[in-house]
């Protein structure tokens, strides 16, 4: 991993994470409400993941790394099985993902830790 490509990653890493954390605290929330608000929460997260869809895409073209393909897999999973009506239990395939997130932003680190740079 070059160096201008490692710090892509990593920043898009770190803004992914958040988004992922988000997403799967409001999922476990939405357990506790209503059948009213619950179809509004996750018609929200859906729309929080379809934005974490495109800051992937975004990832992979601008740090040019194909290790971003699991995530989009797993967040693909996600968003299935939320429209499917089974939204609490797609946290599993956000955890995936954003163990797969978190992989490339300490990768991303360790180069530029090579190269003095943090």
């Amino acid at each position: 991993m070059e160096v201008k490509e490692a710090v892509l990653a990593f920043s898009q890493s770190e803004k992914v994470k958040t988004g992922l954390i988000w997403a799967s605290q409001a999922l476990d929330m939405t357990g506790a409400l209503a059948e009213p608000e619950k179809r509004g929460a996750v018609k929200t997260i859906e729309t929080l993941l379809g934005m974490l869809m495109h800051e992937i895409r975004l990832a992979r073209n601008v740090s040019g790394g194909t290790h971003w393909e699991a995530v989009a897999t797993h967040l693909d999973q996600a968003l299935i099985m939320i429209k499917s009506g089974v939204a609490q239990e797609s946290v599993s395939q956000l955890t995936r993902a954003l163990s797969l997130v978190t992989t490339i932003g300490q990768r991303s680190m360790t180069v530029l830790k090579t190269h003095d740079l943090v």
